[in-house]
C-alpha cells in the first residue's frame, strides 16, 4: 500500500508540479575578443507546443525581460497539429530581437502515442506514421516576422554589440538529416564573402554552431570548423533521471553524462564549449519530468581577457 501510494505520488509530481517548474539556468563563458562588450544569449529548445500551454507560453514570453542580444532556438517548436499559434503567442515579443534557429523533426510531423521504454534500447526509430505538418507557416514566423535567421545545413554571419559573429549548424540528425559535406561548403563560402578573417581592424572573429540532436557526428564536425560555442537540445536533459544516476537516456550517441549542462567536446586536437539544453516542453503524449526540470539557459558571452570564478 506505501508502495503504491509513493509511486502514486511521484506521478503526479512529474506530471503537475516538475514539467511546469520551469526555470533558467545561467552560465558564463569567456570567448569574445579582449576588450568586447559582453552579449547575452538565450537558448531556447524543445518547446513542443500545444495551443492550450498558456502558463508555458506565458512563461516563454516572459524571458524577454532578460534582455537577451540573441536568440538560439534548437528545434521541435511544434507540439500539436495546431501548435503553432501558441508558439507564435509565446515567441512573438523576440520581433527584433537577432535570432538564429534549426528545426527538429516534430517541426514537420505532428506526434504520435509511442512506447516511452522503447527508448531504453537507443535511440528512437520512425516507426509510427505521423502526420506531416506544413512547416511553410513557421518558417515565415521565423524570418518574416521575428527576423532570425535559418542555419538548417547552412552558415550565416551577423555582428552583435561589435562582435563578429558567425553561425552554422545542421538539419536534425536523429533523422539523418544533416548534411556536413554541404555545411563545409557554405561555411567556406560565408568566410569568403565576409572576409572577417583577412581583415586585421576587425574584432576576431566569434563562432557559434547550432543542431538539434548532437549527434556525435555533428558534433566532431563543429570542432573541426573552428566552433567556439556549440548549442543543442534534442534530450530534454534524459527527461525522467533517477537521483544520484542522472539521466537514462539521451535518445541520441551523446554519453547519458553529458544529457544536459555545460561542458567541452574535444575532438582530435581542438575543442568547443557544447551547451546542452534540457529543453522546456515535452511530449503531449509523454508529459511528464521527474529529476530533470525545464529550462531555458541564458548565456553572458564575456572578453577572454575578464575572468570569472
Amino acid at each position: 500500500m506505501a508502495l503504491t501510494a509513493a509511486g502514486a505520488g511521484v506521478a503526479t509530481y512529474a506530471t503537475a508540479v516538475e514539467r511546469n517548474a520551469f526555470r533558467v539556468r545561467n552560465e558564463v563563458l569567456p570567448v569574445l575578443d579582449p576588450g568586447a562588450r559582453p552579449l547575452t544569449v538565450l537558448h531556447i529548445a524543445d518547446l513542443h507546443m500545444a495551443p492550450w500551454q498558456r502558463a508555458k507560453q506565458d512563461w516563454v514570453r516572459s524571458l524577454v525581460h532578460l534582455e537577451p542580444d540573441l536568440v538560439v532556438n534548437t528545434g521541435d517548436n511544434i507540439g500539436h497539429a495546431e501548435g503553432l499559434s501558441g508558439v507564435k503567442r509565446a515567441l512573438e515579443p523576440f520581433k527584433g530581437i537577432p535570432g538564429v534557429f534549426v528545426h527538429g523533426s516534430n517541426d514537420y510531423f505532428a506526434p504520435v502515442v509511442k512506447n516511452p521504454l522503447r527508448y531504453l534500447t537507443g535511440p528512437s526509430k520512425s516507426r509510427e506514421r505521423s502526420p506531416e505538418l506544413d512547416i511553410a507557416p513557421l518558417d515565415e514566423f521565423f524570418e518574416g516576422e521575428l527576423g532570425w535567421l535559418s542555419l538548417d545545413n547552412t552558415a550565416r554571419a551577423m555582428t552583435i554589440n561589435g562582435s563578429n559573429i558567425e553561425f552554422f549548424g545542421t538539419a536534425d540528425a536523429h533523422r539523418g538529416w544533416d548534411r556536413l559535406d554541404r555545411l563545409a561548403r557554405e561555411i567556406d563560402e560565408m568566410r569568403e564573402n565576409v572576409g572577417w578573417q583577412h581583415d586585421a581592424m576587425k574584432p576576431e572573429t566569434v563562432r557559434i554552431a547550432v543542431t538539434h540532436a548532437p549527434y556525435q557526428r555533428v558534433l566532431n564536425s563543429f570542432v573541426t570548423q573552428g566552433a567556439d560555442l556549440i548549442f543543442a537540445g534534442h534530450t530534454h536533459g534524459g527527461q525522467v533521471c533517477v537521483p544520484g544516476v542522472g539521466a537514462l537516456v539521451t535518445n541520441c550517441d551523446l554519453p547519458r553524462s553529458l544529457a544536459s549542462g555545460m561542458t567541452v567536446w574535444r575532438h582530435a586536437r581542438g575543442a568547443s564549449y557544447l551547451n546542452v539544453s534540457a529543453g522546456i516542453g515535452t511530449s503531449i503524449y509523454a508529459p511528464v519530468r521527474f529529476a530533470c526540470p525545464p529550462e531555458a539557459v541564458l548565456l553572458t558571452l564575456t572578453p577572454a581577457d575578464i575572468g570569472y570564478s
